[in-house]
């Protein structure tokens, strides 16, 4: 047999998510909080992994870990959680309980966090992507009538939005969820820098879901991100989580890193006063246009995107190169928000290329 004979077309033609290599580079591509824990931090997290029991399997429900995050995130206590590997892991349980259903619609605004669509595809599942208005706000009548048409059974809202950083207008999500006839997840991946959520508003519509994660505070390394919502759905949806998703030292780590939550609330207010400094910045520079974000990084839009990506990659500065997206992201590149000193980094190396 050979893998032709194996696998379906559209997967031998796609390629693997691709991450560059990294080493020796300024990395500003991944949404990463620029800063280390301290040492004396760092010293007490080793001492507390000490509690660790590998050869054991983790606790399949991780009840310490859940109420950590409740405190931290501000879950309602008559919501539940389902903890995966990352948000990535929660999409793809929530999504793989429509294999199988007819007519089984993802909808979602575009262009928007890609693992949306590439998820769906996966799975055999019809995606559909509404296109946001020029400014990349929420386009309020499209939105409603593509879930007119298409009844979809899960609407995806990342809020604030990834590649562009905005926040959608409040009204116009509040409006798509009372038209949704199936779940609505906000996906509050960039929370931390926001200042706005509707994890308070759990309750208040049945179909209404809340999607987190802890890599853009500062535990990229740990995989790890939670769904809140009502517990008749979420008890469906752990059905489909694998028993032993989240290893003992993520749920250690996690635990420990939200008893010491001071610590990342300093670092994500630093990250917001940067990210402002990042955009007057860049709107200062000629032929740059970036726009308004309220995540931990900015997009911005200039002539010749692709050669601007390689001179700068070529300096050992790594940001994202979204124009080969094309459509409303043509010419568009993305800026993490680093610390000081990457900042200015980037921002000498950019006005060489430009």
């Amino acid at each position: 047999m050979r893998p032709e004979d194996f696998f379906r077309p559209d997967i031998l033609a796609a390629s693997a998510y691709h991450v560059p290599d990294a080493g020796g580079f300024i990395k500003l591509d991944a949404m990463e909080n620029p800063y280390d824990w301290p040492p004396e931090m760092v010293d007490a997290w080793l001492d507390h992994l000490r509690q660790a029991h590998p050869n054991r399997y983790p606790d399949p429900q991780a009840p310490a870990l859940k109420q950590a995050l409740r405190r931290h995130a501000g879950v309602p206590e008559e919501m539940a959680i389902l903890l995966g590997n990352g948000s990535d892991e929660i999409i793809q349980i929530l999504l793989m309980a429509l294999v199988g259903r007819a007519g089984a619609t993802v909808l979602a605004p575009q262009p928007t966090f890609v693992m949306y669509r590439e998820i769906a595809r996966w799975l055999n599942l019809d995606f559909v992507g509404v296109p946001l208005r020029d400014d990349f706000g929420l386009d309020h009548e499209a939105m409603l009538n593509a879930i007119d048409r298409h009844r979809p059974k899960i609407v995806f809202l990342a809020y604030p939005n990834n590649p562009t950083g905005n926040l959608f207008d409040a009204a116009a999500v509040e409006a798509v969820i009372r038209a949704a006839p199936g779940l609505v997840v906000v996906d509050e991946a960039y929370a931390p820098f926001a200042g706005a959520t509707f994890m308070d508003r759990l309750g208040e519509f049945d179909h209404l879901l809340v999607m987190r994660t802890l890599s853009k505070l500062g535990l990229a390394g740990l995989r790890l991100g939670f769904l809140a919502g009502p517990p008749v759905w979420l008890e469906q949806f752990d059905k489909l989580r694998l028993p032993y998703n989240i290893n003992v030292l993520t749920q250690l780590s996690a635990e420990f890193a939200l008893d010491h939550a001071e610590v990342f609330e300093r670092q994500t207010a630093a990250i917001r006063a940067e990210r402002d400094r990042l955009f007057q910045a860049l709107a200062q520079l000629p032929g740059v246009e970036p726009f308004p974000s309220a995540a931990n990084f900015i997009l911005f839009r200039v002539a010749e995107a692709d050669r601007v990506f390689e001179v700068l990659k070529r300096q050992r500065i790594l940001i994202k190169n979204l124009s080969p997206a094309g459509g409303p992201l043509h010419g568009c590149l993305r800026v993490t928000v680093g610390t000081p000193e990457e900042t200015q980094a980037f921002l000498e190396a950019l006005r060489t290329v430009l």
